[in-house]
């Protein structure tokens, strides 16, 4: 302990000699580790930190396999009530199971009228994830019956922000969708399951009907594995009574199967990816930071070589030197953790307030006790990767030879191939960043320039969730959408307006279809289709062209014979070799209602840019919708698209008042420009790369600050050397191709090395780009021109400063 207290003072007062050299590796260092405790605080949130639940690694999520001939490609899908029912009846392997899904919901009885998410869960969904209220209570057995059932639990956030966090809240009444509700609960803060942005819990009420129901597929089921029971049994058991229901029920349940995932895998699934690449490029910056500072250190080492000597001369042994200057490096990265601290706060606070919506647990990300661990870790491990080499070279400086110099030609301790090795490391990692970042960012622009079939300019969204029991007809509620629409387009500076169940990128009905003239087959083997319920003058306001046929019209009304509009994709794709004009089909959920081909549309992308295949879509008029077969009418929200002639924003306060002139307690939700919205679909994307780009640009940086300071070393140590030459006739240009070539050698080295590293990270990338290949060689040769151009910048100052000898001055000095 005293050795190590006599070394942290030395090396204290070693940097306080050499405040330059000090505040330069502290700050190198403190970028790079910086960068990596703001990735890892969002690593250890989302992929390692436990789940909020009693004994989480026992919850799973079962999900429906769906037919592969209707559904190709799909592993995972929503599940049916009656399946759930008997899934819940016939499992032997789980100790409870629920059934849940979502809702948007009006607030009222304030100002004006708040838009919520709300989940609709069973009753012991609380028990199954092994969570208790920190107010009241939550549902019991029996609160999901009609009659029982208005009952809600308030998420921790909502509390605070709507009722002031006010604990005398449970019990009293809010109203949401037009109804009353009694507050009987309230969460702890660190519970927001399972959307991770609802407001509210309200209990799951099935009819009698809806009980029976096993082709309709709209809900999400948790479970928790009993506690001798791990995946692969559940998972048998659950393929088993799928089988058998199958067999059971042929017309709806024939080739579907189940699923059982852990919960983590199911939350984190989708970001994993591109966290773990994120990880890595940190990681890679760090690695160049070290060997830079390793590269500041080597410099260094020339100015202590005779000090090193003479301590070795009194006695003191090759380990204690590299002890002592090991802990020199160590407090150097120190200081670094500390600086990387302020730096990777400020990285949090980007990340959160980007992604919030796309990272789960996105509000529990911060700088908690096991990132300060991991800081404190990284900085130890930084200062003994960045000081093995300065150490290992100097401490093994030969005495005898050393304190025969002079302090002005001590021996070069640190070696010229090592330091050359060092930026071949530097340049090979910046190689590898700059081709992933170049594969991101083309990835971007080319889902940026993907035409997503209609055209978002000029046109204003907004979501209208109408209460389910706000209008008791069809009719009322037609009428309602005809005239807010029709205020709408009577504003000034509306060209028109519409409205749709769901927007492009934005999620949608998929329904199977049965064609009229080909063999009836069962439910599970019928095609499935994307459906969307349109308005007229849909198809204007959003600029989709209709190839052939017509658009909606006002004929298209209740009493008339069905009508739709089908994509251009469908058409090819069930009727490739004649006219799908005049086909007719029936939808599998609206058995009792033929509906007629009138018009081909044009492609849109409705399940987001990147998608692969154009959907098979079907439209059918907001004007023609009806009771559905369960005879229970319930309204429902729409999303409406303005289309300006003005910028859409100035009209956002006239939309809203139109529609509050209908309905004062109406909510207006989503309020954004379809170009907002376009750019929210791909922020994931987006983030990403401003991120690896991040990190690429200052791999960049470093790598140019590694060359330069090798550069300069080196000329500081051949000024007798090129003076000489100089002398005997050597030219300035001669000068500067031998310092340039210098500089350039390890850096065309390590670009062969780094060229070779990218074609590798470009397989780890495959499932976060679109549009581009991984090995794509325009990419790679435009990052390896900017890295070119970086590295021969980095080589003009000493190379300038090679020049300027004078061959006079040496020549006397010698």
């Amino acid at each position: 302990m005293t050795k190590l207290i006599q070394d942290f003072r030395y090396g204290l007062r070693v940097l306080r000699k050499n405040p330059g050299f000090a505040i330069v590796a502290i700050l190198v260092l403190g970028l790079g580790i910086g960068a990596n405790t703001a990735i890892f605080s969002v690593v250890n949130t989302v992929l390692l930190r436990p789940l909020p639940f009693e004994d989480p690694a026992r919850i799973v999520h079962v999900w429906h396999v769906p037919p592969p001939k209707s559904f190709p490609g799909m592993t995972r899908f929503s599940v049916s009530t009656a399946n759930y029912i008997d899934w819940r009846k016939q499992n032997d392997v789980f100790e409870d199971m629920a059934m849940y899904t979502g809702s948007s919901m009006n607030l009222t009885g304030g100002d004006k009228a708040e838009s919520l998410l709300a989940a609709t869960v069973e009753p012991n969904f609380f028990s199954v994830l092994g969570v208790k209220p920190l107010l009241g209570r939550t549902f019991l057995a029996g609160e999901e019956k009609p009659g029982q059932n208005h009952k809600v639990v308030l998420t921790h956030a909502f509390w605070q922000s709507r009722f002031g966090g006010d604990r005398s809240i449970v019990g009293k009444q809010i109203t949401l969708d037009d109804e009353p509700y009694t507050v009987i609960g309230v969460m702890g803060p660190g519970f927001m399951y399972p959307m991770w942005e609802e407001k509210v819990w309200i209990p799951l009420t099935w009819s009698d009907k809806e009980r029976a129901v096993r082709g309709e597929h709209h809900s999400m089921v948790v479970a928790r594995l009993k506690p001798d029971t791990d995946i692969k049994q559940s998972q048998a058991e659950m393929s088993t009574i799928s089988d058998r229901l199958a067999r059971q029920y042929p017309e709806d349940d024939k080739d579907w199967g189940a699923v059982v995932v852990p919960l983590r895998e199911d939350i984190v699934g989708d970001v994993r990816p591109a966290l773990l690449v994120l990880l890595g490029a940190v990681a890679f910056v760090l690695l160049i930071a070290c060997a830079n500072v390793a590269n500041l250190l080597l410099a260094r080492a020339l100015a202590r070589t005779k000090e090193i000597a003479i301590r070795t001369a009194l006695g003191a042994s090759r380990a204690r030197l590299m002890q002592q200057l090991m802990f020199e490096t160590i407090l150097l990265a120190l200081g670094g953790g500390l600086a990387g601290l302020l730096v990777a706060k400020f990285g949090v606070d980007l990340i959160v307030h980007f992604l919030a919506q796309q990272l789960p647990r996105a509000t529990e990300i911060s700088l908690d006790a096991s990132v300060l661990g991991f800081t404190l870790a990284i900085s130890v491990v930084t200062g003994i990767v960045a000081g093995i080499v300065p150490a290992w070279k100097l401490s093994k400086a030969n005495v005898n030879e050393t304190l025969k110099q002079g302090l002005g030609r001590a021996g070069d301790s640190g070696g010229n191939r090592t330091r050359a090795a060092l930026v071949v490391c530097e340049v090979a990692l910046s190689l590898v960043l700059l081709a992933g970042a170049g594969l991101m960012i083309r990835s971007l622009w080319n889902l940026r320039s993907t035409n997503p079939g209609f055209d978002s300019r000029n046109v204003l969204t907004f979501s209208l969730p109408i209460p389910r029991t706000r209008y008791k007809s069809p009719v009322e509620e037609i009428n309602f959408w005809n005239q807010a629409l029709a205020r709408m387009r009577a504003l000034p500076g509306v060209e028109t307006a519409a409205a749709v169940d769901d927007l492009p990128f934005n999620g949608g009905s998929h329904q199977p279809i049965a064609i009229e003239g080909r063999p009836a087959v069962a439910m599970s083997e019928q095609p499935e289709v994307d459906v969307r319920v349109i308005s007229t003058g849909y198809l204007h306001a959003m600029h989709i062209p209709l190839v052939r046929g017509r658009d909606f019209n006002g004929s298209d009304t209740l009493d008339r014979p069905g009508a739709i509009l089908i994509s251009e994709a469908m058409a090819k794709r069930f009727w490739p070799n004649e006219d799908a004009l005049g086909k007719r089909l029936t939808l599998t959920f609206a058995p009792g209602k033929i509906r007629e081909v009138v018009g081909i549309v044009g492609d849109v992308k409705l399940d987001g840019l990147d998608q692969a295949e154009l959907n098979s879509a079907i439209y059918e008029p907001l004007t023609q919708i009806s009771t559905p077969p369960s005879g229970e009418w319930r309204s429902f929200g729409l999303d409406v698209v303005v289309r300006t002639t003005t910028p859409p924003a100035t009209l956002v306060s006239a939309v809203t008042n139109s529609v509050h002139e209908i309905d004062p307690q109406q909510a207006v939700a989503h309020v954004m420009t379809m170009d907002q919205f376009m750019t929210e679909s791909i922020s994931p994307q987006r983030f990403n790369m401003l991120l690896l780009a991040t990190f690429a640009g200052l791999a960049l940086v470093l790598a140019a600050i590694g060359i330069y300071s090798v550069l300069s070393y080196a000329v500081r140590r051949r000024v007798r050397e090129i003076g000489i030459r100089m002398a005997l006739g050597a030219q300035i240009r001669d000068v500067l191709r031998l310092v340039v070539f210098e500089g350039m050698k390890p850096t065309m080295i390590g670009m062969i090395i780094g060229l070779t590293g990218a074609m590798l990270l470009g397989r780890v990338l495959a499932k976060l780009v679109f549009g581009v290949k991984t090995t794509d060689p325009a990419t790679f040769a435009a990052v390896s021109i900017l890295l070119l151009a970086v590295a021969l910048l980095a080589t003009a100052v000493p190379a300038y400063r090679a020049t300027r000898v004078d061959p006079m001055r040496t020549l006397r000095d010698e």
